[in-house]
């Protein structure tokens, strides 16, 4: 428990010839809730689809619960929900059959057991879904695809839950359903590192907010609406470990 759970140091990664990750410094610790924010552009999913290894660094250290994630190999302990996606990816499937493939992971030879099917039930539970259970995603709206992904991440039951703009595109109710689902979630104990544009309803939740621009970290601290003046419009605010010549943020531009 001393470890961190996520650990980046001096990471940076490449989008074809564009430098995207310019040797970021990253921490989460157990228990803790941190967003990442940022503008479009600003390299927010490139650090998250960095530690799962979706994508490849050109330099710096990555640890997962202490272990250098390249030979990481307990990934029920981690679940992931990715940018807002179909929940099947165009495949037909029930919304029974897309939360069980998160359970594999922790499946003996790739065999559902009756702990988890009890599991793919909670996970429904949780997002409000149980419903729905036996439906086709194909019928699901958009705010619903959403928490079939969620439900498909928390039904391996992982210690590091990991997701990427989880509210973008999303209706009001399901993400009420959402907050409810991830206060749930870390009243549990789970550690959980968000991908977000703007705070929204999950505000309340975040104990840290990671800003980037242009691939670099340009505050860690408490979220740009409760760090005193620099979150006013018209104030700036540079990370004190920021690269020299990095731009100032402009805070009021987050919101």
């Amino acid at each position: 428990m001393t470890e961190p759970v996520v650990s980046l140091r001096g990471v940076r990664a490449d989008l074809g010839s564009r430098p995207v990750l310019r040797g970021i410094d990253l921490t989460v610790r157990h228990g803790e809730v941190v967003a990442l924010l940022g503008a479009n552009g600003s390299g927010k999913s490139t650090a998250v689809r960095s530690i799962i290894g979706q994508v490849q660094t050109g330099a710096g250290e990555i640890r997962l619960f202490g272990t250098d994630r390249r030979r990481f190999r307990d990934w029920h302990r981690v679940g992931y929900v990715p940018q807002r996606t179909t929940a099947a990816g165009g495949v037909p499937a029930t919304v029974t059959e897309v939360v069980s493939s998160g359970r594999l992971s922790r499946a003996r030879f790739g065999v559902l057991r009756k702990a988890d099917h009890a599991a793919v039930r909670r996970a429904l539970d949780l997002v409000g879904m149980a419903d729905r259970a036996k439906d086709s995603v194909d019928a699901l709206s958009g705010g619903q695809h959403q928490r079939v992904l969620i439900a498909r991440a928390l039904a391996s039951e992982p210690e590091l839950l990991i997701m990427d703009e989880p509210m973008a595109g999303v209706d009001l109710a399901s993400q009420e359903v959402l907050a409810h689902t991830l206060r749930e979630q870390v009243g549990q104990g789970t550690t959980v590192l968000l991908v977000l544009h703007e705070l929204g309803p999950l505000e309340p939740l975040i104990d840290r907010a990671v800003v980037l621009r242009d691939g670099c970290v340009v505050h860690d601290g408490p979220p740009p609406k409760a760090v005193g003046q620099h979150a006013l419009p018209g104030h700036d605010h540079v990370h004190p470990h920021a690269p020299a010549g990095a731009e100032p943020i402009r805070t009021g531009l987050l919101s």
